[in-house]
Order: C-alpha cells, then structure tokens, then sequence
C-alpha cells in the first residue's frame, strides 16, 4: 500500500470543510417543523468519511473550479448520500440499527420523522445545486441538478436498491438477463449482473460525484466516467470483504449480515480471493483513467488505493 499521509490529510481536511457549509445550510430550526431539521442535521453532521464529497472538490480542482461552486456541489451529493443512508437502515430495508457509529436516524427519532428528513435532504440536494451561489450559469446548473437525478432514480441508485432487494426478497440468483433459479457455479453473466447492480445502487453517485468538476468546467467528463466506474466497483468489493472480514467497531455498523440476508455479493460470486484479486485489477483501471491529469490527480489515485484497503 502507498504512502496515504496526503490522503489522509486532504480527506480530513474537506471532510471539514463540506462539514461547515453543511452547517450553514441546515441551521437549526425552531417550531413545529423542527424535529425533521433535527433529524436531518442528525443523520448528514459530524460523522462519516465524506468520500464523495472528497471526488467533487478534488475533480474541481483538475479544472480550478471555484472553490464556493465546488464545496456547495460537495454538500449536496452528502444530502443525497444522507438520505439513502436513512432509508436503506429502515426497517422495510436492511433493519440496521448502526450507522457511523450511532444509533440509525430511525431509532435515534422514529419512522416517520427518519422518512421525513430521508425526504427533505434529497429535496436540499436540488436546491443547493440549482441555487445561483452554486455557478452563475444557469445551463450548467441544470446540468449539474440533471446528473443527480440521473444517478439517484430508478435509473442509478434506487433501481440499484431494487435489484438487491428484489434478489433478497425472492432468495433468487442475479443474471445478466435479470432474476432466476439457475443452479449451479457461478458464471460471468452472474458477475456481470453483480457489478451492474452496485453501479446503479453505489456507482452511479460516485459517478456523479468524480464528474461533477468537470460538469462545473465545462469540460469533458469521459475519464473522470471511467475511473469512477472502477473506483465505485472496487469500493463495493471492499464493503462485501469488510462484512466479511471486518471489524464491527472500526466500521461503525452491523457486519455480517450479507448473506444472512441472501443479498449477490462480489463475495458470495467470487470468494475472498477473486473478489480482492478483482478489487486490485480495478484499482489500476482507476488509475489509468487518470493519466490525462497528470500530477493534478495524485489524491485521485490515492482514493482508490484508500478504496482498496479501507477499514470502514
């Protein structure tokens, strides 16, 4: 593993920074409707890696995107991130009763108001992106608010969340051809129906959040695309090892509870030596996707050697 001291210190550093404009966008709130900002505030504050928020700012600054239009593009993917959170611990979901550390949004209120807030911060996420104090351009706005929701709906992420959960629900093998009985070793169309689906449910906003500087710039998005498919990918693999593998402190969440609950994993397909074998395979695509920036993507590469060796 490379020396991780720049790493480490960037991602503290903008986890920081997207921490206190999150702060400024959710002030507290007193009345009625206070409990859901609450909630809120909750669920997006003070913990978490903020690893898509470290792609936004670091791919802006491929293209000296300004810093105000970078860290509010930043904070609006963690809405989106917060939110999926919330209703992926609930327990008509994965019934988790941990997530970073604490008590899920669910259990620290209740339902409803975990619903709610679920809600209210993917609504926050558009606002700040359409808001003027995001870029003064209009078209790119939009752009930028067309691009979340490509990769948040039925088409990224949430139809992501569909495929596990109709595998779970029906305890049925993933196939490139969509849900069957067939028995057997697994094949490659059941691998590549497995990285299909963490492209939707865990890709597609860390697309989103790789290509957003460019997005911002103007410019061409394509291998900032390509190494965020990889990296997303590699990361996944690194989450199926961690349930595994992983230490329950350290993570923060219930481990463990993949294949109690019948979800396709990478691990479950492969093993631990494929799926890590794999994992490396598409660090270095990761990696390659990066050569046109040159020296300006060294923390670029480091998340994805950091995505490979995670704890948590």
């Amino acid at each position: 593993m490379a020396d991780m001291t720049e790493f480490t210190a960037a991602i503290v550093a903008h986890a920081a920074t997207v921490e206190q404009v999150l702060e400024e966008l959710l002030p507290s709130v007193h009345g009625p409707e206070g409990r859901v900002v609450d909630a809120m505030r909750y669920a997006v504050l003070g913990g978490g890696k903020r690893l898509r928020a470290f792609l936004v700012l670091e791919s802006a600054q491929l293209f000296d995107v300004a810093p105000t239009s970078a860290k509010r593009t930043a904070a609006a993917i963690e809405c989106m991130h917060a939110y999926s959170l919330i209703h992926d611990d609930l327990p008509c979901m994965d019934d988790d009763d941990m997530r970073r550390g604490k008590p899920t949004t669910h259990l620290a209120f209740d339902e409803a108001t975990a619903v709610l807030a679920g809600d209210a911060l993917q609504s926050l996420a558009f606002e700040i992106l359409l808001d003027p104090s995001t870029h003064a351009n209009g078209e790119i706005r939009a752009r930028l608010a067309s691009a979340l929701a490509r990769a948040a709906g039925a088409n990224g992420m949430v139809g992501g969340q569909m495929i596990d959960i109709q595998a779970e629900r029906e305890a049925l093998r993933i196939s490139a051809s969509g849900l069957d009985l067939t028995p057997g070793e697994p094949t490659r169309a059941d691998v590549d129906a497995i990285a299909r689906l963490q492209r939707l449910k865990t890709g597609a906003l860390f697309e989103f959040s790789a290509t957003s500087g460019a997005l911002l710039a103007d410019q061409d998005p394509e291998p900032l695309s390509r190494y965020a498919a990889a990296f997303g990918l590699a990361f996944q693999i690194r989450d199926d090892l961690l349930d595994v593998e992983g230490d329950e402190q350290a993570a923060g969440k219930r481990l463990r509870k993949d294949a109690d609950m019948g979800k396709a994993t990478f691990v479950g397909l492969m093993g631990v030596d494929g799926a890590g074998r794999r994992a490396r395979e598409l660090v270095a695509e990761a990696s390659a996707a990066l050569e046109p920036y040159g020296g300006s993507a060294t923390l670029l590469r480091q998340a994805a050697d950091f995505a490979l060796h995670r704890t948590r």
